[in-house]
Formats: C-alpha cells, structure tokens, sequence
C-alpha cells in the first residue's frame, strides 16, 4: 500500500508539474483519467455531455464528472449525441451492415427521451448509400442527414475524372474491398419521414468557385490511398443558419467549408483551401501554400457571424497540430485561435470539435485521446477546465490511461478513450429545466480526483509567492 501511495504521488506530481502552465493543454504518454483541472470562477457552469466511442451509452456529467443521467442505446455512437431544447437526445447509431468501412460511417439517428423510448428514427442505409458522421435538427422540427452515395468508375469518368486517378481493383480496408468513388449528400427529413429536400456533391461537378473539382483530391502518401479515390469528399460537417437560409458543409479531404443556397442548392461561399477550386498557392511538401485548412471538423456560425472551425491540421507541410480557429466571413481573416506552441500538446488526427460557450469560453475535443477542454478567449487563452475520458471497450474504465496499453489502432493514433464530440449545456438549458440532475455517481469509480490535487496546488503556488 505505501508503495501505491508513493507512486501515485509521483504521477500527481509529475503531472501538476506538465499543468503548471494553464496556457497549455497538454496529451500525455500516461496519464489520469476524469476531470484534471477545473477552475470554477473561469469555467463556464453546466453540464457536459460524452457519448464515448466504444460505448452504447450517452452520459451527462456535471463539472466534477459525476453521472447526472445517462441513455443506455443499442448501438455504439454514430458517432455523437447532442441534447436538444425539449429535452430529447438526438444521437447517431453505428450499424453493422454499413456498405463502406470509411470512418464515421454510421446508419441511424435516433431521437431518445428523458427516459430512453426512441421517439423517432431515420435509417439511411443500403448497399449503394448510408448516413455518416452527423445530422442537424433544424429549428422546423426537421433533420439534415449526411450520408454517402456509390458511384462507379464509368460514372466518374462520364463526369470528367482522369481514368488513372481510379483504383481499378478496389482497395482493402478493413475487411472490405471499396470501389468506385462514394461522394457526399444531405437529405432534409421531416418528422413524419419524409424527404422534403436534398442536395448531392454528384450535382455540383464541374470548375469554379461554386462547384466541386472531381479531379481535386489528397496528395499521395501511403497511409490515403482510399480517402484519396473511394472515400473522395469526406464530409463530417451538416448545419443549418436560420438567418440567411443556408446549410454548412465541411469536406476533411477538400480542406474547406462550404455555404450553400437551401433554396437553390448553390454553393454561395467557400474558405480553407483555394486550390481546391484553382485559386491560390496549392501546397508543396514543406509549405502550406494558401491552404488553411488541413482535414479540419466540425464548422459552427456564431452570433456575431464569424464562424468556428476545429482545424485537425492533419498531413500539413508544415508540421502536424491541431487549432480552432474563429473566421471573420466579411474580411475571410482569422480573428481568433486557439493552438498549441508544440504540436503534441493538442492534435488529433481524425475527428475533433469545438463550441463556443455563452460565456465566451471555447470548448474543445480532442477526439483521438478522448480529451474534453475549455479554454478563454483573448490572444492569451488559459485552459479552465479538462477531462480525459475514462470508458474504453465494453463500458470497461480506467484510472490512468497509456499509450502503450490503451491504443485502438497505432496507425491511426486512437485510444479507446476515443470521443468524436461533447457539448456543454447551461444550467438553465431549456433542455434540463424541470430535470432531476441531484442524483450523481463518478463515472469512474474509485478514482483520485485530480482536479482537487491541481487546484491545491494552485493554492498553494500563488501562496507561496
């Protein structure tokens, strides 16, 4: 027992020392799991909620990581939850029979209530198309559905792609050989089921700034050979601006957002990589060129305007790291970001997001570590709260998770604290007024709560000085 003592007050220790600097949120080799620094007069107060990548169940956690209330699913997530203002979780759900193995692919959304009845589903799914990554529920009641659509080699080449760009024989990837190209498409469905509207990447081929290249794609490198032919747009982001009637959409593989017209399916606006449409300076191997984006996730409108962009910086000349970053449409100039001064402090290859909290704060997730963190605004933003996702395979929760123990795929650097996206809800959401939230247990029992430790030492640094 006094040994276990000791070695965990080295770890505490060691990592009170790596946090000293709030600037900083920094992914470890090893390291705790649960909240690990909270500084509840900077923190913005509510509730978070996770639905973990290898788990079928949604949890909402208050700002110590205590279980408020959790949804028990049949599915493992699809890749997210987010909770709606009546109450409801809209989540994504994962099915077996998806027809590519592209990641992110999916097939339902369900909206659960309160108490876990699914009061509405759409399945998208057959051999030739199937929902991914994300959905919107429009203030209508409606909700946008992302999903990908089979288009053989004979097509692309009837739509202007370079015969030699195709891979001919397929390629393997986990476990089932992809042909063709699979590009992108929304649907609108409304609460009675039915397709209201659509809008397809296949629609919009051609040169310009208002469609979509079909012989753009990823330079080459050995670990994309499928994102660079089958899996050839790689949307991950669907939304809705009810001000100017227009749906977002973010491509990871094209390295930039789109804007487009609800009404007449027109690409109205673009930004993160110019080449993508024959303008600016593409990149080599050792300069972005004019590209902003670098296989980035999750693009959100804020009130002022601006937009929100997780920026994973995957595969960037320049050197790996993630960023969010905050675009002013009207001058197309970043206003704000957030970044690490050393890449590994914060990047996740795949996956990630950010929210822009009613405080100001920004809240971030590094998806790969399953790695939640709010941060200020200002040019010098400190991080004020930070949780490390605990469930891993089968519900299964760890104290303390290693890089050398805890990986998925090494390859593709994912952990099985993997979380594609949390969301932080005030407490006076209307989503949880009249909710019981006073029944609480920790999500991981029997664990050290490291944020006390870190706030004590807080204490007792500027006591000292």
């Amino acid at each position: 027992m006094r040994k276990q003592i000791i070695g965990l007050t080295a770890v505490i220790a060691a990592i009170l020392f790596l946090g000293a600097n709030t600037s900083d949120a920094v992914e470890q080799l090893v390291g705790p799991t649960g909240v690990i620094r909270y500084s509840a007069e900077k923190a913005f107060d509510g509730y978070t909620l996770v639905s973990p990548g290898f788990s079928k169940t949604s949890y909402l956690l208050d700002m110590e990581g205590n279980v408020v209330h959790k949804w028990v699913t049949p599915y493992d997530p699809g890749l997210y939850a987010e909770l709606l203002p009546n109450g409801n979780l809209l989540r994504g759900g994962k099915l077996n029979e998806a027809p590519v193995r592209f990641g992110g692919a999916s097939g339902i959304v369900q909206e659960i209530d309160w108490n876990g009845k699914v009061v509405w589903e759409w399945k998208e799914m057959s051999p030739t198309y199937v929902q991914h990554h994300t959905f919107c529920r429009m203030p209508n009641g409606n909700t946008l559905v992302l999903a990908w659509e089979y288009k053989s080699n004979e097509e692309a080449i009837a739509r202007g792609r370079e015969p030699k760009t195709l891979l001919w024989d397929g390629y393997l990837y986990n476990g089932v050989v992809h042909k063709g190209l699979w590009p992108d498409y929304v649907k609108e469905v409304s609460k009675e089921g039915k397709v209201v509207w659509e809008w397809h990447v296949w629609d919009h081929i051609g040169r310009g700034s208002d469609k979509i290249d079909i012989n753009y794609i990823l330079p080459q490198t050995p670990m994309v050979s499928y994102m660079r032919v089958a899996d050839w747009t790689h949307c991950n982001t669907v939304g809705y601006i009810p001000e100017t009637d227009q749906i977002i959409l973010n491509s990871r593989n094209f390295g930039e957002f789109y804007l487009i017209n609800h009404k007449t399916g027109k690409i109205e606006y673009r930004w993160g990589n110019p080449c993508a449409h024959g303008k600016g300076r593409c990149p080599s191997w050792i300069d972005d060129g004019d590209q902003q984006l670098f296989g980035p996730h999750h693009v959100t409108r804020l009130d002022n305007g601006n937009f929100l962009i997780f920026d994973n910086g995957w595969f960037r000349p320049e050197g790996n790291r993630s960023r969010v970053l905050e675009l002013d449409p009207k001058i197309d100039k970043i206003v704000w970001e957030y970044k690490p001064k050393i890449g590994n402090s914060f990047f996740t290859r795949y996956q990630g997001a950010a929210q822009r909290l009613p405080n100001g704060n920004t809240f971030i997730t590094s998806s790969s570590q399953g790695h939640v963190f709010e941060v200020t605004g200002g040019k010098n933003p400190e991080v004020v709260w930070e949780w490390i996702n605990p469930v891993g395979m089968n519900d299964q929760t760890k104290c303390f998770l290693e890089d050398s123990k805890d990986i998925v795929s090494l390859a593709e650097e994912v952990m099985v604290s993997n979380l594609h996206r949390a969301y932080r809800y005030g407490k006076d959401y209307p989503g949880l007024s009249g909710k019981d939230l006073t029944k609480k247990e920790p999500l991981a029992k029997g664990c050290p709560e490291m944020w006390r430790y870190y706030r004590d030492f807080e204490a007792a640094t500027k006591k000292a000085k």
